[in-house]
């Protein structure tokens, strides 16, 4: 049984490291968006290439994310953490270092790998290491910092891109991780998981994220409607057919399809893919909206944002309890409308706007939504499922709404007609941002609908959420796998 305490010295070394690690993952996610005018600027990239640099990223960590976790109980959940730190920084010094689009690319998609390492590894280091009576503690200690650092990325992104530059963005990264390698190496305890076993399904994986790839690819490119576009994105559905086919098959699949048994579950993912593909083109399009339509700063842009994770930060675990009495269909119902109505407020935000009475309304709006829904969604999630796949219900979740940002990144100016360079016409944006907002919207109330025909009270007894302090926009906390 785990014994260190939170309390002791060793304890707060191995809070500090998995703070330290997580929050490289979470900044990162919500910093790179504020940067965009700027690296396409400077890089002379395209509207595609900004898509990329967003998207390169979240294809191999929802691709790779299940894998990382199941990588960490059998060869030791401290040795792939470091791993996962090591990696990241490097490839986050190889993104601050890139003198072309494509490079940049390149190293975001390495970075994503490092980030399925290190997400999942925080948490379980945690639930290894602790006293099973400070573990609660401990858990929403590191849920609570972590939030905080996805509240201020937007901040920070901006202050760092209007000063010393968008590279330090990434660059910010390797700092941390010499920090928190050393102290995980002299202070972490070694942990892994005995019943695990040594088949890991690499092909699931695999086949995973190269249809994510592909499809991806197959959204951002075309415009060009050409064959290679058609070809790439037949080869993507055949590759997500192939990993249909091996899930069903594998003796021990990454993504067990008789999890989605539980009608519950499948209805709470669904619902999922719609708030989060619509969170995801929201805060890619608008970071953009502020900087290229408004005329924001990146320091303005990343510091209009904040009003929505600080809302989060500040009330999630409330809107949980108050989940807990309500059952998880109003808020799951409501939210998104709450969130569809930001979205429609943004309309207003067009040349020299307001950020009182433009752009507030919509970030406070969007807060309330996100602080209605997200803590139930998570909830509603682990509760759909035995206890003992609490776990990898959630990380089957987190990548859900992940893959449906990503998704949602690469069609959304497609279907808004955004053209190659509209980033660098503001009238030409302004118009596109005006058609995909409603787009944005109706997703959500495609969600919400979802949910309150589908989403059901659990049954009592269920399992209820360690991490009650959440701050990412980009997809829902993660749980571990067990207590």
């Amino acid at each position: 049984m785990p014994d260190v305490r939170l309390a002791s010295p060793q304890g707060k070394w191995i809070l500090l490291t998995t703070i330290l690690g997580s929050s490289m993952a979470l900044l990162d996610s919500t910093v790179v968006n504020v940067a965009l005018p700027r690296i396409g600027r400077d890089l002379g990239a395209s509207l595609a290439a900004l898509q990329w640099t967003v998207n390169a990223y979240m294809v191999t960590l929802a691709g790779l994310i299940l894998l990382g976790g199941s990588l960490g109980d059998y060869y030791g959940r401290r040795k792939i953490f470091v791993l996962g730190v090591v990696w990241f920084a490097t490839a986050s010094l190889l993104c601050g270092m890139a003198p072309t689009s494509g490079i940049l690319i390149a190293a975001r998609a390495l970075q994503g790998v490092g980030g399925a390492l290190l997400t999942p590894g925080s948490l379980a280091i945690i639930q290894a290491s602790f006293h099973p009576d400070d573990r609660s503690r401990a858990v929403g200690l590191w849920s609570g910092f972590g939030g905080i650092g996805a509240a201020v990325g937007p901040f920070l992104g901006g202050w760092l891109v209007a000063g010393p530059g968008w590279r330090w963005v990434f660059l910010l990264n390797v700092p941390l991780a010499l920090l928190c390698v050393p102290v995980a190496l002299r202070h972490v305890p070694e942990s892994a998981d005995p019943r695990r076993h040594a088949r890991f399904d690499v092909l699931g994986a695999v086949l995973g994220a190269l249809a994510l790839a592909l499809l991806t690819y197959a959204l951002v490119e075309a415009r060009e409607a050409s064959w290679a576009v058609a070809l790439t994105g037949a080869a993507g559905l055949a590759a997500a057919v192939a990993f249909v086919h091996v899930e069903r098959h594998r003796p021990d699949p990454m993504l067990p399809p008789d999890i989605f048994a539980s009608r519950q579950f499948t209805a709470v993912n669904l619902v999922t893919l719609c708030v989060y593909a619509a969170f995801g083109g929201f805060f890619f399009l608008t970071a953009l909206q502020l900087q290229v339509v408004a005329g924001y700063s990146p320091l303005a842009a990343g510091t209009a944002l904040l009003p929505t994770t600080a809302l989060m930060l500040l009330f999630s675990a409330r809107s949980g309890a108050l989940a807990d009495r309500t059952g998880p269909r109003l808020p799951l119902t409501v939210g998104p409308l709450l969130s569809a109505a930001a979205m429609l407020l943004m309309l207003r935000v067009g040349k020299d706007a307001d950020y009182l009475t433009d752009v507030l309304p919509a970030m406070l709006v969007m807060g309330a939504g996100m602080v209605t829904l997200v803590a139930p969604l998570t909830a509603t999630v682990l509760a759909s499922v035995d206890t003992a796949r609490a776990g990898l219900a959630s990380g089957i979740n987190n990548a859900a709404a992940r893959a449906a940002g990503l998704i949602a990144v690469a069609a959304l100016p497609l279907l808004a007609g955004m053209g190659p360079e509209a980033y660098r016409d503001p009238a030409a944006f302004d118009a596109a941002f005006d058609r995909a907002m409603p787009m944005c919207a109706g997703t959500l109330l495609l969600g919400s609908a979802l949910a309150f025909t589908l989403v059901r009270r659990p049954a009592p007894g269920c399992r209820h959420p360690e991490c009650r302090t959440h701050g990412s926009v980009t997809a829902p906390p993660l749980e571990g796998r067990g207590r």
